[in-house]
């Protein structure tokens, strides 16, 4: 995978570095742990401008999530709880885990869409129930914008003041990434039979 990715951005510059945040952001196992430090590393070696790789980041997680807010919010509550309490252990959820996010967002819409942009596992799926309870676009978008910007320059410059030592980086990067999916993956596993136990 960190092959794969700095290619990418090597290679595509910031536009590279936009599409890769956007696809993170429909399709979390890849990582932006991984994207932004290695935009970092190209702009401490010359290959990209510091400041564009950045802007890129925050505008492709924007696109990201502005697809599963946009597409949630044209659905809305009332059309997607049924499918939820009927099909939703199998994207691991259900109808309580959705009753809850959606009374957290109502509750603390702004501090919840800025602290979940940082926070792994969260960052994408929040805008979902987010479209679908119908939050203000202009509160989503910039709420998302601010959370997004202080997770994404953080993450690039930690691989901009790293560049000296990026093969050591590097080394733990990739094993750093599979632990991510596998987390990925056995907390979908490990919820869907939390789901049926909880349902029995």
């Amino acid at each position: 995978m960190i092959e794969w990715v700095t290619g990418v951005v090597a290679a595509g510059g910031w536009p590279g570095v936009l599409a890769l945040m956007f696809l993170e952001n429909l399709f979390p196992p890849i990582p932006s742990e991984v994207i932004m430090p290695l935009a970092g590393f190209a702009a401490a070696r010359g290959q990209m401008s510091l400041v564009l790789a950045i802007v890129a980041g925050i505008a492709g997680t924007l696109l990201g999530n502005a697809v599963w807010f946009e597409v949630s919010r044209a659905i809305g509550a009332a059309r997607i709880k049924p499918l939820f309490a009927r099909y939703g252990r199998w994207f691991a959820v259900d109808d309580k885990d959705f009753e809850k996010a959606e009374a957290t967002l109502r509750k603390h819409g702004p501090v919840a869409l800025f602290f979940g942009r940082l926070l792994p596992g969260i960052r994408t799926v929040i805008s979902i129930p987010a479209g679908l309870i119908r939050i203000p676009r202009h509160v989503f978008y910039l709420w998302t914008a601010l959370g997004s910007t202080v997770w994404t320059c953080f993450l690039a410059l930690a691989g901009y003041w790293m560049e000296d030592h990026y093969d050591r980086v590097a080394g733990w990067l990739e094993p750093l990434s599979y632990v991510v999916l596998a987390g990925i993956v056995g907390t979908y596993a490990w919820h869907i039979w939390r789901t049926r136990v909880r349902k029995a």
